[in-house]
Order: C-alpha cells, then sequence, then structure tokens
C-alpha cells in the first residue's frame, strides 16, 4: 500500500492566487512564531481537494521589501500548520540570452549576495530548535517537488527551463551593470532578491521546497540595452503570472497524487543528521 500521510502545500508568492474560486473552503488565520509575525495571515483552503495553505511573501498590499520579509516567520509559520511542501513562485531578471522575457525557470541552485538577513533558526531564540545546523545545500532544492513543477510547465506547453541558478541579490536596487556581468561570469542564469534565504530555511525546516521563477526582464547587462525599470518589471509580470499560477496548481495535483512519500522522511533525516549539540 502506498503512504497515506496527509499532503499540505504551502504556496508562497500571493501575485496570481488572489482568484477566490481558486482555493475552496478558505479560512484565514493568524499565525504568530517564535520568530515573529509571517508577512500577512495564512489562506488555508483546498485546491482540487489537496489541503493548501497561500501566504504574500511580501504581504497581500506588498508592503514589504525584500530585506524586510520575515523570512523565517513565514516557514516556520507554515511549518506550523502542517504544511509537508512548498511551492513558491518569485520574479526574476535574466543573465542569459536564452531565458527570455515570459519564460519560467524551476530554480536548482543559487548564489547568495544578501546580508544582515536571517538565515537559520538554530540561533538561540527563545522556542528556536536547539544546536547549531550546517545544512548542506547540494541539492538546494526538493527534486521530487522540481519535477512536478517541470512536468507541469511542459504539459501546458508553456517555454520552462528545468534548471537555472539565482544570484539573489540585497535589493531593494537594481543591480549596476558592472554586477551584472559579474554575476555572469559567476555561471548565473537569473537574478532576484528573495530566493535566500527562503529556500535554506525550508530546507532546514524539513520540507520539500521548489520554486518557480518568471523572468521579467534581461537586467543591464546586455550591449544598448536600458536599465531595468519596474514598469517593465510589472508589465512582463502581470502578462504572464497566469503561466506560473498555473505551473503551481498542476504541481499541487501532481504532488497530491503521490504515493511514494518516503523523500519527506528523507528531508528530515537530513536535518538532524546536520545538528549539532554540545553536552
Amino acid at each position: 500500500m502506498g503512504d497515506v500521510r496527509k499532503i499540505k502545500i504551502g504556496i508562497i508568492g500571493g501575485s496570481g492566487f488572489d482568484d477566490p474560486t481558486l482555493f475552496e473552503n478558505q479560512i484565514e488565520k493568524e499565525v504568530v512564531t517564535p520568530f515573529g509575525r509571517p508577512s500577512d495571515v495564512l489562506i488555508e483552503g483546498q485546491i482540487k481537494r489537496v489541503q493548501c495553505v497561500l501566504l504574500a511573501r511580501h504581504g497581500r498590499k506588498h508592503q514589504l521589501q525584500p530585506s524586510d520579509v520575515n523570512y523565517r516567520a513565514n516557514i516556520w509559520a507554515l511549518k506550523q500548520v502542517g504544511c509537508t511542501h512548498i511551492l513558491a513562485t518569485t520574479a526574476t531578471g535574466s543573465l542569459v540570452e536564452e531565458y527570455r522575457p515570459g519564460d519560467l525557470v524551476i530554480l536548482d541552485d543559487f548564489i547568495d549576495r544578501t546580508w544582515g538577513r536571517k538565515c537559520t533558526f538554530y540561533d538561540n531564540t527563545e522556542g528556536s530548535p536547539r544546536g547549531v545546523c550546517h545544512l548542506p545545500m547540494r541539492p538546494a532544492y526538493c527534486e521530487r517537488a522540481r519535477a512536478a513543477l517541470y512536468s507541469a510547465a511542459k504539459s501546458r506547453g508553456y517555454s520552462c527551463h528545468e534548471t537555472g541558478t539565482a544570484v539573489v541579490i540585497q535589493g531593494p536596487r537594481f543591480s549596476s551593470r558592472a554586477e551584472s556581468l559579474v554575476h555572469r561570469q559567476w555561471g548565473g542564469h537569473l537574478v532576484n532578491m528573495t530566493t535566500v534565504p527562503e529556500v535554506v530555511l525550508a530546507k532546514e525546516a524539513g520540507l520539500s521546497y521548489a520554486a518557480v521563477a518568471l523572468v521579467t526582464d534581461y537586467d543591464c547587462w546586455r550591449e544598448n540595452e536600458k536599465s531595468v525599470s519596474v514598469s517593465e518589471v510589472l508589465a512582463t509580470f502581470s502578462k504572464n503570472v497566469k503561466k506560473a499560477a498555473d505551473v503551481i496548481v498542476d504541481a499541487v495535483q501532481i504532488l497530491g497524487a503521490d504515493t511514494d512519500l518516503q523523500y519527506l522522511d528523507d528531508h528530515q533525516e537530513l536535518v538532524k543528521s546536520a545538528i549539532m549539540l554540545k553536552d
């Protein structure tokens, strides 16, 4: 017999999921964690009979800049209400010609250029887990969840890249041209402001986490390319965000139908093996 445990999928993003008919049996839940409050209320419900929880990363009014997001509270809140998975959406700039505005990318790695963000739960905060967690980040994302996102995108016929390394900058400003060129030399495919520490914390929490990136622009590395602007990003995002939402919804169904859930135990065991405790 297959594994009969309950799947519950957290969705982080917000934009594109504001259709009131998307979630069945919606309820709003306020959650407080040892790390403070998450970005907004949690919206619990079902997507085609799979239990889901929606959280707007920047708040429903997009009031939080990338470095002001309480990533620890967001991830902990989703874990606290019983999520086994997190599927995330993120807007990104492209650092390579073939990743075009409007394309989707299933992220598989990152380069962290942020600073000052809380990147671990294991820091002696009251109510936090004990010890120090030296977590391996290869692979950075859950391969099973990534496969579900990619399968969903291809089934829809969307232009989607199976892998992509995101260079995560501090923000809220965009990159200078010199920075953009360096990011390309490092092997980055995309640039954004929110992937870290979200992916790190989700893995530290033992959750299955994957993210679909929506390419909005070419950053500023190309010759004769104008600097990226908020209006350009918003226009491309608004035009294509339904693609990302469709992929998330379909991936929810794929993951919800899975009966081999050993990979969820593997995520938990990896975290346990990475914790060092003082006697």
